[in-house]
């Protein structure tokens, strides 16, 4: 049925909300962000603590993309959720988050065939639903942005370990302080090259139609609802994004398959990419409000929104929340800075984005530190 929408205030993307167990003071999201930034043991660290203690303000921030297993890294320096190390290393964080009174939840990913022998196990290849090699980069210590290497496709009988891998970390993050859980399913990740006609060339129950497409990522989120609460579970999903080469015949009947599949979970969320990540919005001819209509639940918006993209699609019922990413990179109390209207910290150079220290990390200043002058709008 389609969904009527009532005009709401234009303050209302300031407006406390509910999203399954969470209780939001504010309708604005801290995207997840891979920083590049996690220790040894791919432990996040002091510099992580700072960081996302800085932003506790966002009504919800989503941590970056957290590997669920020793065989789902695809990148350097990226954090995960599934060692005992890991788990002290992401309390300390949770913690100090909620010491500001913020809710913290964790992305989830396996990264699939975007990945490097050098990140596997004794040099195995990386794996993904087909082999098929990426037309992507990786990020290495040291060299920078590599190609990909060419993946082997899962066995059959590989898949009931990733499951179990997805529910033993959406587990640990509970007891790393998380107050819950995203899954990745989008930007040419395992769960999004799984659903993908481009990547996935299987014949078997995870292959062919887009049911059997569909399976791994339903079967996962199930699966971590059981563990977690589906209350505490939300899903990314990015409809025409081709990051990470993936690309579907036919985005429209497959995603919306997907999101009527999710909906009787009752999960807290459900997170979707318009258009390219990070690129144009209307990059492939898509019906999110036909999407929408199949969803009872919260409905996350992302890619390129400003403040009065924001304001205006949450005044009118067109998304619940709206995550902001590279906003939120330059601008710790990017909500203040909405909510007044203030002017915006500009980016510091690209070379700070994957790696490195505090530069570009936690050394933004706020507006109070800023000095700047502004007015109420």
């Amino acid at each position: 049925m389609k969904k009527t929408y009532q005009t709401r205030s234009v303050r209302a993307l300031f407006e406390p909300m509910r999203a399954g167990a969470f209780k939001l003071a504010n309708r604005i999201v801290m995207a997840p962000l891979t920083r590049n930034r996690a220790g040894p043991g791919l432990v996040p660290g002091p510099f992580a603590l700072e960081y996302y203690a800085q932003r506790a303000t966002a009504g919800l921030i989503i941590a970056e993309a957290t590997q669920i297993s020793v065989q789902a890294q695809g990148y350097d320096g990226t954090p995960g959720c599934f060692t005992d190390d890991q788990v002290r290393g992401w309390k300390r964080i949770t913690d100090a988050v909620h010491a500001k009174g913020g809710i913290i939840v964790v992305q989830l990913w396996h990264t699939g065939r975007v990945s490097h022998t050098s990140f596997q196990q004794d040099g195995q290849a990386p794996v993904g639903p087909s082999a098929i090699r990426a037309k992507t980069k990786t990020f290495l210590a040291g060299k920078g942005f590599v190609d990909v290497s060419m993946p082997r496709a899962l066995r059959l009988d590989e898949i009931p370990g990733i499951i179990e891998d997805f529910r033993h970390a959406s587990m640990r993050a509970i007891e790393a302080g998380f107050d819950g859980v995203e899954l990745h399913g989008a930007h040419g990740y395992l769960l999004d090259a799984f659903l993908r006609d481009g990547t996935n060339h299987r014949t078997d129950a995870y292959g062919g139609s887009i049911e059997n497409r569909s399976r791994l990522l339903l079967e996962v989120s199930r699966v971590c609802a059981d563990a977690i609460g589906a209350e505490r579970l939300g899903v990314r999903l990015s409809p025409v994004s081709t990051a990470g080469d993936s690309r579907d015949s036919h985005p429209q009947a497959l995603f919306d398959h997907v999101v009527g599949a999710l909906n009787p979970l009752g999960l807290a969320y459900l997170h979707i990419v318009e258009g390219e990540t990070g690129g144009a919005r209307d990059s492939i001819a898509f019906d999110y409000a036909a999407l929408h209509d199949r969803s009872d639940g919260v409905w996350m918006v992302n890619n390129g929104y400003d403040r009065q993209m924001a304001i205006d699609a949450v005044a009118s019922g067109r998304a619940d929340l709206v995550s902001f990413g590279r906003l939120f990179m330059a601008n710790p109390d990017l909500v203040q800075r909405l909510r007044l209207n203030a002017p915006l910290n500009n980016l510091i150079g690209e070379e700070t984005f994957y790696g490195g220290g505090a530069r570009g990390y936690t050394d933004y200043p706020t507006l109070e530190e800023s000095g700047a002058a502004v007015e109420l709008p």
